[in-house]
């Protein structure tokens, strides 16, 4: 295929990594946005008198803007240029963290939180669009493997890193320097991405008139109705679960509450949460890639981690802090199979809807958290007991036991959903990067 030759031809050297990785800092700077209330939690519950679910209604904000722009997302990465768009949403996503850091109103927070979740619709969609442009399809797996692993490093720091950062400055300064970490990557994105290489330029012009004749609402279903689109999003967002649950914002608390960890100590666990997930995805995507297998690993990934989630439910008084860390270290690493849903997608669709046809499952992915967190919230206060402490609402073991019931619950469904997709016939005929 000559569009395929002339992308493998003209992306050498290191303009690729360059322009790719320094969009996905975009990517890693929203997962700092999207985990952050695992390390602020009990002061925002102080600061807005929050309860459980109220917190999870506050976190839930930012990912019902996320579900209201990704299909909006998708169709305008695959039209104009992306360079452009992820400067926009960047700049929106910043001037929401700045006023969620100054305001004092709980209406206002949830706005300033949706106006991030806007921004953050755009992140993972961009790179992936210009990781198809950029990179053969031989290496898509290894690179979206990468991509996510600069996420899951924001997901870090948003753990051990933002909770001392927070013990030192308070929450509202920690969200200033926040802002201005993404005024940096700005100026990162502004210098160094490129829409294409310069030689694929009239490649994307047909494409482009290709997909004004398709038009936007075909596209919306030809990627949206797409069964193998639809199990890889449901697989996605199911074995996201203990990153938008106990990475994003109750881990720690958990933790705290249920083993008595001091928040630095307790802190350290959906840390190794995100770490897991750092090196599994590259690994899981380079190892898919030389296979030639997605599926197969995917149902392996949700088998292993319902078993490690059962551990930790069922057996976590009894365990060490080291055997725990071990645990959620383990966690991230076999949930890294969700990494596999991207390719596998990219290579069911049409390349000219790439980032359409990746926005179903990131939009899915999204939905869990929309759904879970305030679930996993009201699960929590069902039966609470009415326990305070410093205006902190503290839950018992068996509060926490009923929540995370959705993670097994869900990791079988995940793999339900792996063993109705289509196993890709082999990456080397996969010409719809």
């Amino acid at each position: 295929m000559k569009t395929q030759n002339s992308a493998i031809s003209i992306n050498k050297g290191w303009s690729p990594w360059v322009v790719c990785f320094s969009a996905a800092l975009f990517f890693f700077y929203e997962f700092i946005q999207m985990n952050m209330f695992n390390a602020i939690s009990a002061d925002l519950m102080r600061a807005f008198s929050l309860h459980a679910t109220g917190l999870g209604k506050l976190s839930a904000y930012y990912f019902y803007a996320n579900l209201l722009f990704l299909p909006i997302a998708g169709s305008l990465l695959d039209r104009f240029s992306t360079r452009l768009i992820i400067l926009f949403a960047l700049l929106l996503c910043i001037i929401g963290i700045a006023g969620f850091a100054t305001t004092y109103s709980f209406f206002l927070a949830c706005i300033f939180r949706f106006m991030s979740g806007i921004g953050s619709a755009f992140c993972f969609l961009s790179s992936i669009r210009l990781a198809s442009r950029w990179f053969p399809a031989k290496k898509m797996a290894l690179v979206t493997g990468l991509i996510v692993t600069m996420a899951m490093l924001g997901g870090m720091v948003a753990q051990t890193p933002l909770t001392l950062l927070n013990q030192a400055l308070g929450w509202r300064y920690t969200l200033l320097l926040d802002a201005g970490l993404g005024l940096l990557i700005f100026a990162v994105v502004f210098y160094f991405v490129k829409d294409c290489p310069p030689g694929l330029n009239q490649e994307q012009k047909v494409y482009r008139l290709e997909l004004a004749d398709l038009g936007v609402l075909k596209s919306w279903r030809l990627a949206y109705l797409n069964f193998q689109n639809l199990f890889c999003a449901i697989y996605t967002s199911l074995t996201n679960l203990p990153i938008a649950l106990l990475g994003a914002i109750w881990g720690s608390l958990f933790l705290q509450q249920t083993a008595h960890f001091s928040p630095a100590e307790a802190s350290l666990a959906p840390s190794l949460l995100f770490l897991g997930t750092i090196i599994g995805g590259p690994v899981v995507g380079w190892f898919s890639d030389r296979i030639k297998k997605r599926v197969l690993l995917m149902m392996l990934g949700t088998l292993i981690s319902l078993i490690l989630t059962l551990a930790i439910i069922c057996m976590l008084k009894l365990l060490s802090l080291t055997l725990i860390l071990f645990l959620f270290f383990a966690l991230g690493l076999f949930t890294s199979t969700q990494v596999l849903s991207y390719p596998l997608v990219a290579e069911s669709n049409p390349k000219n809807l790439t980032a359409t046809s990746v926005s179903v499952v990131s939009f899915f992915a999204i939905g869990g958290y929309a759904v879970f967190q305030p679930l996993f919230g009201w699960l929590m206060d069902y039966d609470w007991q009415g326990t305070l402490i410093n205006q902190v609402r503290v839950y018992g073991a068996s509060d926490y036991h009923r929540a995370l019931l959705i993670l097994p619950i869900g990791f079988c469904i995940a793999f339900f959903a792996a063993l109705l997709m289509k196993e890709p016939d082999g990456l080397t005929k996969s010409s719809q990067f």
